[in-house]
């Protein structure tokens, strides 16, 4: 037999040059991917650490605050007992306090704005220790009664102070961790679309080594249109469910607003009677006591102090479970009252402009509008910067128009669509409630915040769900979840 022994064709023996190309091509991309992984272990492992740091921080300084506070109870305790046991954790708590600052001063030794903040509350902490080193020394020397003959607590505003230092680095160093960590998102975000990218072109280059594009261009088609009929279905599912839950919310608005009027009914009625009789007998035994046992007459005088504090709790409970004025005079006066509170708290100029007859509104109508006032307020003060606050309720026609403005730093456009506006959502779905319309948007020539809702003197009918079909919802809502 006769083998041939002529040699392979060159193009046989050997890949075509492009296909050698396409995978050093691949090869580089997939090596350039691994880089910009290992960069981005790196920038999480430093946010990793500062977060860590933060924590750190927050516990050691919230360990101070406790330890201070701790030595003030204390030093009380032994004013008010006599006994010694309560000092072992004021004359202890210096030497805690040093070590306590020192662990700070290491935690923030890269940090000089911290450092300053953390020399500061040194400060404050050890002149707090003085002072109690002081009325220490002033009851060695005069007793209870010398004590009680000083106007306030001793370091009363050094606590105070020491509070809000001990708040604003807190509050500085979360603003350092979230700076960071939005600078290291930044950076990943542009790493994870590099990376992206590079996937992308690595899947290209291995479409093209395996000559398969017109099938992925057949494939993508196909898969597009299915998940266009995909999307189209979500899309319809996700809205109808939407509806649902706002619904459902609406009827959970309107289920708490009933339960706390009648819990503040039961704690105004009963424990109200309750509260008066209790103080009643305790005014007439201390009354009995005042001759021959003045002291337990005066412990019944401190207690009835305590009962009529515990009174004026129960006030303030009902008050913030349903305001009394806007059941006994209406919701003018209501608003009235409570934008008084507010500017006396806040230091805010707080005015209220009433057009109309208002108090023909609804229960439901006057506690919706009074809470969407509460609830704005309540932004003002937290987020506005503002100096002046204008309250305008008018009725128009068949309808209750509410205006809200401030002359602050203003709100974002997106507001309303953010994750985390549970306050602003919720105004919202109390207009809805109702059948109304809530809209927040800036104030006069863009300066401010004015937050309108314009309410139909009239409810809805579509707005009020009933038990049945709230309780529908629900079990769908739970079949969506599940």
């Amino acid at each position: 037999m006769h083998f041939s022994t002529n040699p392979l064709p060159k193009r046989a023996r050997s890949l075509p040059l492009y296909v050698t190309l396409l995978c050093l091509a691949c090869v580089a991309i997939l090596l350039v991917n691994g880089i910009f992984l290992l960069r981005n272990l790196d920038g999480l492992k430093a946010a990793n650490s500062l977060q860590d740091q933060t924590a750190k921080v927050t516990d050691e300084l919230q360990h101070l605050n406790l330890l201070v506070t701790d030595a003030e109870s204390n030093l009380r305790g032994y004013f008010l007992s006599g006994s010694p046991t309560y000092l072992g954790s004021v004359q202890a708590a210096p030497v805690q306090i040093d070590r306590q600052l020192s662990k700070l001063g290491t935690l923030l030794a890269d940090n000089p704005s911290q450092q300053k903040n953390l020399t500061q509350l040194r400060i404050l902490v050890e002149h707090q220790l003085g002072m109690m080193r002081q009325a220490l020394t002033i009851y060695r020397d005069g007793g209870l009664k010398e004590i009680l003959t000083i106007t306030g607590a001793p370091g009363e505003g050094d606590s105070d102070e020491i509070r809000l230092q001990v708040v604003i680095m807190l509050s500085e160093q979360n603003e350092l961790m979230n700076t960071r960590s939005a600078g290291f998102y930044s950076q990943y975000r542009h790493a994870v679309m590099l990376g992206l990218g590079i996937n992308a072109a690595a899947i290209a280059v291995l479409l093209l080594f395996y000559r398969l594009v017109q099938r992925s261009f057949e494939d993508r088609a196909r898969a597009e249109h299915a998940l266009q009929q995909v999307n189209e279905q979500l899309e319809s599912t996700v809205a109808r469910r939407t509806e649902q839950l706002s619904v459902l919310s609406r009827h959970l608005i309107h289920v708490s607003e009933e339960e706390k009027s009648r819990l503040a009914r039961e704690l105004h009625d009963e424990m109200g009677a309750n509260l008066t009789a209790i103080g009643m007998d305790l005014a007439s035994v201390g009354e009995a006591l005042r001759t021959s046992r003045p002291d337990l007459a005066a412990m019944l005088a401190r207690a009835r102090a305590t009962l009529v504090d515990t009174v004026q709790l129960k006030r303030r409970i009902v008050e913030d479970l349903r305001p009394s004025l806007l059941d006994n005079l209406g919701l003018a006066a209501a608003l009235q009252s409570y934008c008084e509170d507010y500017g006396r708290v806040t230091g805010l100029d707080c005015d209220v402009l009433i057009d109309g007859e208002v108090d023909s509104a609804g229960p439901m109508h006057a506690i919706a509008l009074f809470r969407i006032v509460q609830e704005s307020l309540n932004n003002i003060a937290k987020y506005a910067q503002a100096r002046s606050v204008i309250v305008h309720l008018a009725r128009e026609d068949d309808a209750l128009a509410l205006e809200v403005t401030d002359d602050g730093v203003g709100i974002a456009p997106d507001a309303l669509t953010r994750s985390k506006s549970h306050g602003l959502l919720g105004m919202r779905e109390r207009a809805l409630l109702l059948g109304g319309q809530l809209e927040v948007d800036r104030g006069v020539n863009g300066v401010g915040t004015c937050v309108r809702a314009r309410i139909p003197a009239q409810p809805a009918a579509v707005a009020l769900m009933a038990p049945a079909q709230a309780q529908v919802i629900s079990d769908e809502m739970g079949k969506f979840a599940a």
